[in-house]
Order: C-alpha cells, then sequence, then structure tokens
C-alpha cells in the first residue's frame, strides 16, 4: 500500500485547491502544484508537502491577479522561485508563457538570471531563447542546446577566446546588452587581429605553432583571414601535423577566394619553416 493512503495529515490536505499528490518510484508522495489561468494550465512545481504546494498556488494566484506586483516584490522566501515569477509575470502583462524567465519590453526582452542580473536580447532571438536555459560563470554566459553547452557570445560571432576591448566591444558600455545593435565585433576569425598604424587599421595575422609566429599584415579582414587559411596549408605541407581551425568568409565566390588566395603573401618565417627548424 502507498504511503500516502497511511498518511492521516496527507489525506486532510488533499482538498487544497492547486494541490495533486503523486509517487515516486519508491511509493512515497509528493506533490505538484499548478493552476488555470485564461485558459492556460501552467506547472507551478513539486513540493514536499500539500501545504507548501497550496502556497505556491496561492501566490502564482496573485501574481497573475494583481497588476500592482511585480519583480521588486520577490523575496527569499516567497513559495515560487524567482524563474517562476518572471514567467507568470510575463503571461499576465504580455498574454504569452514561456518556460524560461523571459519579460517582453518595448522591442526588446529581458533574461532574467536572478533578481539582480538580467541579459537584454533583440525580439528576433525570442524563439531561441524561449526553449533554451542560459547559465552564468562568473561574466560567461552558456546556453544548453541539443545536451551540450554552447557559449552564448559564440551566437553573436564572438570567439571563444576573444578579450573584449581588443576583439569586440558593448558599444553602451553594458555588458548584458546582447542586442546587434550595441556590439561591435572587431576579430571574428581565426588568427586576425585588427590594429591601427598611423591612423589607419591594418589586420595582423599570427599563428601558433611552438610560439606565435607573423603570417603578415594586410588592409581588409577578409584578406588576412584567407592568409592564415594559406599559413595552415602552408605548415601542413612543410610536415606540421596540428590541427588549425580554417577561417569560412561568409558570403565570398569560390573564384574571389582563389584569386586573393593565389596572390595573399606569407611571410618567409612560414614560408620556411620545418618541423626541425
Amino acid at each position: 500500500m502507498k504511503k500516502y493512503s497511511s498518511d492521516d495529515n496527507t489525506r486532510q490536505n488533499i482538498h487544497l485547491e492547486g494541490v495533486y499528490p503523486a509517487y515516486k518510484k519508491d511509493g512515497s508522495p509528493y506533490f505538484r502544484a499548478s493552476l488555470t489561468y485564461k485558459r492556460k494550465h501552467i506547472s507551478l512545481g513539486s513540493f514536499s508537502t500539500p501545504q507548501s504546494a497550496h502556497q505556491a498556488y496561492l501566490e502564482g494566484m496573485r501574481l497573475l491577479r494583481e497588476p500592482g506586483l511585480g519583480l521588486l516584490h520577490y523575496h527569499e522566501n516567497s513559495p515560487l522561485p524567482f524563474e517562476k515569477w518572471v514567467c507568470l509575470l510575463n503571461f499576465r502583462d504580455n498574454g504569452i508563457y514561456f518556460g524560461t524567465p523571459i519579460y517582453i519590453g518595448q522591442k526588446l526582452f529581458y533574461y532574467h538570471l536572478s533578481p539582480v542580473k538580467s541579459l537584454k536580447f533583440d525580439m528576433d532571438d525570442l524563439f531561441y531563447f524561449s526553449s533554451r536555459k542560459i547559465m552564468c560563470r562568473g561574466n560567461h554566459y552558456f546556453v544548453a542546446d541539443y545536451g551540450m553547452q554552447v557559449n552564448l557570445a559564440s551566437r553573436y560571432g564572438i570567439k571563444n577566446y576573444a578579450v573584449e576591448g581588443r576583439d569586440f566591444r558593448f558599444i553602451n558600455g553594458d555588458s548584458t546588452d546582447f542586442r546587434r545593435e550595441n556590439l561591435e565585433i572587431w576579430n571574428t576569425y581565426h588568427g586576425v587581429r585588427r590594429t591601427q598604424k598611423n591612423g589607419q587599421y591594418l589586420y595582423t595575422v599570427r599563428i601558433h605553432i611552438r610560439s606565435s609566429l607573423l603570417v603578415g599584415r594586410y588592409s581588409s579582414e577578409e584578406e588576412a583571414a584567407i592568409a592564415y587559411n594559406k599559413a595552415i596549408d602552408i605548415l601542413h605541407q612543410n610536415g606540421i601535423s596540428k590541427n588549425y581551425v580554417p577561417n569560412y568568409i561568409e558570403g565570398m565566390s569560390p573564384s574571389r577566394y582563389a584569386d586573393i588566395y593565389t596572390n595573399v603573401r606569407i611571410s618567409p618565417g612560414i614560408l620556411n619553416f620545418h618541423p626541425n627548424s
């Protein structure tokens, strides 16, 4: 016989509104809380006692019915987790329920990581983040995507090794604002760094073998990216077995790529490099 049926206290609480008993594999009971609002059925989570499940239900209904309540009213002792607060408030104010802590604003949306930290995104990214959980480690953000942790910045062309202020910048200075209009990417290709000399920008290419070797300096980012690829091919031909990730230049025709590849100059240090040199 399941433990639930033998617990008199539990029996007395099964009538609590929004509370539904369930059982673990070992037969022990737990309690689910849920509510229905404007024909939308919303699960509020699982709880160890019917009383705590009922308190979660009451708070969920209060959030939906009282327009004066907002995220500033959240407190640590809330029966509901902070993420559920965000989901319910967005449903109340914007009429759409997401399973992730998203709140839609004017021409952007906020992904709330905690009561004190949120990220800003373009509306074009709403579908992607509505079904993906963002995790934070220090100042780095990761997305759980098909069982893998993917660096969030890579979605915006920022490499894993990129350094803010050198390879990219947030135009308004807000490192939580990932709207595309706020991102300026300077170095998008492997081995390529934008440098400034006499008021003009050049693109310096280096490749690492035993140390960082200069491939050359170029007037355009695309030419620099192709020079890096050519340096890879030369090093492999010279017997270097290291695996390098080549650059992909989006939107460039094969004939244009081949023309640049043929004519781009590579430093003698790369041309003459051998494993035993």
